[in-house]
């Protein structure tokens, strides 16, 4: 049992960093080091909770509920949603990590956690992609967009990015386990126990597949829609002046910032195992890369109350008219009483 739990443990340290770094061999000064990392990595964690739960259900009500149904009021409401999901499961991940990396939350919790995140991920930049070739077909090829640009040809494509971010997440309830050790249940990828090759072989895949269809080509993708659109559209100082256009863009940069730093270490883990100085900057870089992933789930909304005006306006209108509903029961409350 014990050269078991060894191998398992040489397992998660050269093959599971990402989104835990518990290790129980380490000095004084790198457990500082990786203590101050520690703290940091729950501040951020619980900045994304505490502002993107209130502010991505803001959204989620106003445009599913009080604003009239468009195809664009429809693509930032599926994209608020999935960061609404991700985060109500953010403090399970939260208290993962305050316990110093003890899950007492069960297998498939641990399963269940890690394919929301991944299911988060997929979905926004899915949906981020799908909002920037809507922008570039509405404006540059009108009539096309006229013509298939309709409620219901965008449900059916909302329907396919879910599914598809879904089956691209699902490997996370296959292969993410549970293992006692050093009196913590670690929540991890158990790839394979008993055969390091195949282990290295998926964990290079499904990094690099995540790397490619979760970042690379939705970069390239969202790129090239936004040069085309400086590029090819005839007035373009209405481009510049729209802030609809800013706000989109605003959306990608901050996506951009935010999940870039996490697939770069991701893809440098693969290469550095056996490197000790590398081996601390990744113990260190990760966790805060996977934090600033996670903030990006609260971003969203307040980026539309600064730059979108007319989404401050449809906001206070209807802040105003639920004030005016309010005032109006109390009233009729209190006169019948």
């Amino acid at each position: 049992m014990e050269d078991l739990e060894e191998t398992l443990f040489e397992e998660l340290e050269n093959y599971s960093y990402v989104l835990e770094y518990y290790s129980p061999e380490t000095d004084l000064e790198e457990n500082a080091h990786l203590g101050i990392v520690h703290w940091v990595s729950l501040v951020l964690y619980c900045l994304a909770f505490v502002l993107g739960i209130p502010g991505n259900a803001i959204v989620i009500w106003f445009t599913g509920f009080k604003w009239k149904k468009t195809v664009t009021t429809l693509w930032f409401l599926n994209l608020a949603i999935a960061d609404f999901i991700f985060l109500l499961f953010l403090p399970l991940y939260i208290s993962y990590v305050a316990m110093n990396f003890h899950w007492p939350f069960g297998i498939w919790l641990c399963k269940a956690n890690s394919f929301i995140a991944q299911l988060n991920m997929f979905a926004s930049v899915f949906f981020l992609t799908v909002i920037s070739l809507d922008r570039y077909i509405y404006l540059i090829h009108p009539v096309l967009s006229h013509r298939h640009r309709t409620l219901r040809n965008s449900l059916i494509v909302i329907i396919f990015v879910w599914l598809l971010a879904s089956l691209i997440g699902g490997p996370a309830l296959f292969f993410r386990d549970t293992l006692e050790f050093n009196n913590h249940t670690l929540c991890y990828n158990n790839f394979h126990k008993h055969d390091p090759d195949l282990t290295l072989m998926r964990h290079h895949l499904l990094t690099w597949l995540k790397f490619i269809i979760g970042y690379l080509f939705p970069l390239l993708t969202m790129s090239i829609c936004y040069l085309c659109l400086i590029f090819k559209v005839k007035k373009r100082s209405i481009l510049i002046s729209s802030k609809h256009f800013w706000t989109i863009l605003a959306v990608v940069v901050a996506f951009l910032i935010c999940w870039t730093p996490y697939h770069l270490f991701s893809i440098w883990e693969l290469t550095i195992h056996h490197n000790s100085y590398f081996h601390q900057v990744l113990e260190a870089g990760i966790p805060l890369s996977t934090g600033l992933a996670f903030l990006n789930s609260c971003l969203n909304p307040i980026l539309y109350v600064l730059i979108s005006k007319k989404f401050q306006a449809r906001f206070r209108a209807s802040v105003a008219e639920i004030l005016k509903y309010t005032l109006w029961h109390s009233e009729r409350t209190a006169q019948e009483l």
